[in-house]
Protein backbone atom coordinates (compact mmCIF):
# COMPACT_ATOMS: atom_id res chain seq x y z
CA UNK A 1 0.00 0.00 0.00
CA UNK A 2 1.33 3.45 -0.85
CA UNK A 3 2.07 5.82 1.99
CA UNK A 4 -0.45 8.39 0.69
CA UNK A 5 -3.20 5.73 0.63
CA UNK A 6 -2.28 4.66 4.17
CA UNK A 7 -2.43 8.28 5.31
CA UNK A 8 -5.85 8.76 3.67
CA UNK A 9 -7.16 5.56 5.33
CA UNK A 10 -5.73 6.67 8.67
CA UNK A 11 -7.29 10.14 8.29
CA UNK A 12 -10.69 8.60 7.43
CA UNK A 13 -10.54 6.31 10.47
CA UNK A 14 -9.46 9.07 12.80
CA UNK A 15 -12.34 11.48 12.06
CA UNK A 16 -13.14 13.52 15.13
CA UNK A 17 -9.77 12.73 16.74
CA UNK A 18 -7.21 15.52 17.11
CA UNK A 19 -4.47 16.05 14.50
CA UNK A 20 -1.78 14.32 16.57
CA UNK A 21 -3.48 10.98 16.09
CA UNK A 22 -3.56 11.48 12.33
CA UNK A 23 0.18 12.13 12.36
CA UNK A 24 0.73 9.00 14.48
CA UNK A 25 -1.29 6.94 11.99
CA UNK A 26 0.86 8.24 9.15
CA UNK A 27 4.06 7.46 11.03
CA UNK A 28 2.86 3.93 11.93
CA UNK A 29 1.66 3.15 8.39
CA UNK A 30 3.74 0.49 6.65
CA UNK A 31 6.70 2.01 4.87
CA UNK A 32 7.11 1.50 1.15
CA UNK A 33 10.41 1.08 -0.59
CA UNK A 34 11.48 2.59 -3.92
CA UNK A 35 10.92 -0.85 -5.47
CA UNK A 36 7.23 -0.71 -4.42
CA UNK A 37 6.74 2.60 -6.22
CA UNK A 38 6.16 2.03 -9.94
CA UNK A 39 7.65 5.38 -11.04
CA UNK A 40 10.46 5.84 -8.53
CA UNK A 41 13.43 7.54 -10.25
CA UNK A 42 16.61 5.49 -10.54
CA UNK A 43 19.46 6.77 -8.41
CA UNK A 44 22.69 7.09 -10.42
CA UNK A 45 25.42 4.78 -9.17
CA UNK A 46 28.48 6.88 -8.35
CA UNK A 47 32.03 5.80 -9.17
CA UNK A 48 34.70 6.77 -6.62
CA UNK A 49 37.12 9.36 -8.02
CA UNK A 50 39.96 7.17 -6.75
CA UNK A 51 38.83 4.30 -9.02
CA UNK A 52 41.18 4.57 -11.98
CA UNK A 53 39.89 3.82 -15.47
CA UNK A 54 41.98 2.16 -18.17
CA UNK A 55 43.16 4.72 -20.75
CA UNK A 56 41.58 4.26 -24.19
CA UNK A 57 44.26 5.05 -26.78
CA UNK A 58 42.61 3.01 -29.55
CA UNK A 59 40.73 5.76 -31.37
CA UNK A 60 37.63 3.53 -31.59
CA UNK A 61 34.14 4.93 -31.11
CA UNK A 62 32.19 4.19 -27.95
CA UNK A 63 28.46 4.27 -27.28
CA UNK A 64 27.11 5.36 -23.91
CA UNK A 65 25.33 8.11 -22.04
CA UNK A 66 26.33 11.78 -22.10
CA UNK A 67 25.53 14.27 -19.38
CA UNK A 68 26.62 17.85 -18.89
CA UNK A 69 28.33 20.03 -16.30
CA UNK A 70 26.24 21.94 -13.80
CA UNK A 71 26.54 25.74 -13.95
CA UNK A 72 28.41 25.82 -10.62
CA UNK A 73 31.45 24.24 -12.36
CA UNK A 74 31.93 27.33 -14.55
CA UNK A 75 35.37 28.86 -13.99
CA UNK A 76 36.66 25.95 -11.89
CA UNK A 77 39.99 24.43 -12.86
CA UNK A 78 39.75 21.35 -15.06
CA UNK A 79 42.24 18.45 -15.16
CA UNK A 80 44.28 20.15 -17.89
CA UNK A 81 44.65 23.31 -15.75
CA UNK A 82 42.31 25.54 -17.79
CA UNK A 83 39.18 27.12 -16.29
CA UNK A 84 35.88 25.43 -17.17
CA UNK A 85 34.11 27.38 -19.92
CA UNK A 86 30.36 26.72 -19.83
CA UNK A 87 30.11 27.98 -23.43
CA UNK A 88 33.19 26.18 -24.76
CA UNK A 89 33.67 22.90 -26.59
CA UNK A 90 35.29 21.24 -23.56
CA UNK A 91 34.29 17.81 -22.30
CA UNK A 92 35.30 15.27 -19.67
CA UNK A 93 36.10 11.58 -20.14
CA UNK A 94 37.43 9.04 -17.67
CA UNK A 95 39.22 7.03 -20.37
CA UNK A 96 40.15 9.25 -23.33
CA UNK A 97 43.48 11.09 -22.92
CA UNK A 98 43.41 14.82 -22.20
CA UNK A 99 43.67 16.72 -25.47
CA UNK A 100 41.66 14.15 -27.46
CA UNK A 101 39.49 15.76 -30.10
CA UNK A 102 36.24 13.84 -30.62
CA UNK A 103 32.91 14.01 -32.38
CA UNK A 104 29.92 13.48 -30.08
CA UNK A 105 26.70 12.38 -31.80
CA UNK A 106 23.36 12.42 -29.99
CA UNK A 107 21.64 9.19 -31.03
CA UNK A 108 18.17 10.60 -30.31
CA UNK A 109 18.50 13.74 -32.43
CA UNK A 110 21.30 12.90 -34.87
CA UNK A 111 22.98 16.24 -34.01
CA UNK A 112 26.72 16.30 -33.43
CA UNK A 113 29.46 18.56 -32.09
CA UNK A 114 33.24 18.43 -31.89
CA UNK A 115 34.74 18.58 -28.39
CA UNK A 116 38.17 18.52 -26.77
CA UNK A 117 38.70 16.35 -23.68
CA UNK A 118 40.03 18.71 -21.02
CA UNK A 119 38.75 17.14 -17.79
CA UNK A 120 38.12 13.83 -16.02
CA UNK A 121 34.65 12.43 -15.36
CA UNK A 122 31.79 11.66 -15.34
CA UNK A 123 31.84 9.61 -12.16
CA UNK A 124 28.48 7.92 -12.70
CA UNK A 125 28.22 4.35 -14.04
CA UNK A 126 27.14 4.12 -17.67
CA UNK A 127 28.07 7.68 -18.54
CA UNK A 128 31.00 8.10 -20.91
CA UNK A 129 31.24 11.86 -21.39
CA UNK A 130 30.35 15.12 -19.61
CA UNK A 131 29.77 18.03 -21.97
CA UNK A 132 29.73 21.78 -21.45
CA UNK A 133 26.13 23.04 -21.21
CA UNK A 134 26.49 24.87 -24.55
CA UNK A 135 27.64 21.71 -26.34
CA UNK A 136 24.84 19.69 -24.73
CA UNK A 137 22.27 22.20 -26.03
CA UNK A 138 23.90 22.16 -29.47
CA UNK A 139 23.36 18.41 -29.83
CA UNK A 140 19.88 18.46 -28.33
CA UNK A 141 20.34 17.44 -24.69
CA UNK A 142 17.80 19.46 -22.77
CA UNK A 143 18.45 20.71 -19.27
CA UNK A 144 15.24 19.01 -18.18
CA UNK A 145 16.30 15.56 -19.42
CA UNK A 146 19.98 16.01 -18.60
CA UNK A 147 21.29 12.87 -20.33
CA UNK A 148 21.15 11.24 -23.75
CA UNK A 149 22.62 8.23 -25.55
CA UNK A 150 25.60 9.24 -27.67
CA UNK A 151 28.45 7.99 -29.81
CA UNK A 152 31.86 9.41 -28.92
CA UNK A 153 34.08 9.04 -31.97
CA UNK A 154 37.66 10.23 -31.53
CA UNK A 155 39.15 12.37 -34.29
CA UNK A 156 42.67 12.62 -32.85
CA UNK A 157 44.06 10.84 -29.79
CA UNK A 158 47.33 11.96 -28.13
CA UNK A 159 49.60 8.97 -27.43
CA UNK A 160 51.99 8.60 -24.47
CA UNK A 161 55.03 8.96 -26.77
CA UNK A 162 53.82 12.41 -27.93
CA UNK A 163 52.47 11.24 -31.29
CA UNK A 164 48.87 11.71 -32.39
CA UNK A 165 46.78 8.74 -33.50
CA UNK A 166 43.92 9.31 -35.94
CA UNK A 167 40.60 8.19 -34.52
CA UNK A 168 37.68 6.52 -36.25
CA UNK A 169 35.97 9.86 -37.00
CA UNK A 170 39.05 11.14 -38.84
CA UNK A 171 39.24 7.98 -40.95
CA UNK A 172 35.56 7.46 -41.74
CA UNK A 173 34.10 10.97 -41.95
CA UNK A 174 30.38 11.41 -42.63
CA UNK A 175 29.28 7.74 -42.88
CA UNK A 176 30.02 7.46 -39.14
CA UNK A 177 26.83 9.29 -38.11
CA UNK A 178 24.61 7.21 -40.38
CA UNK A 179 26.22 3.97 -39.20
CA UNK A 180 25.72 4.94 -35.55
CA UNK A 181 22.08 5.87 -36.11
CA UNK A 182 21.41 2.68 -38.07
CA UNK A 183 22.91 0.56 -35.29
CA UNK A 184 20.77 2.13 -32.55
CA UNK A 185 17.52 2.07 -34.51
CA UNK A 186 18.12 -1.60 -35.32
CA UNK A 187 18.34 -2.33 -31.55
CA UNK A 188 14.90 -0.80 -30.88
Amino acid sequence: MRCSAALATAAETAKGVFAGCIMAAAVLAPATSAADEPHAPAVPQRIPVSEKAQADLSGKQRVGIASFYADNFGGKTMANGAPMDLNGNNAASRTLPLGTKAKVINLETGKSATVVIKDRGPYVRGRIVDLSPATARRIGISQRKGISPVVVAPISVPQPDGSIKQGVAAREGKPLREAALTRTTAKR
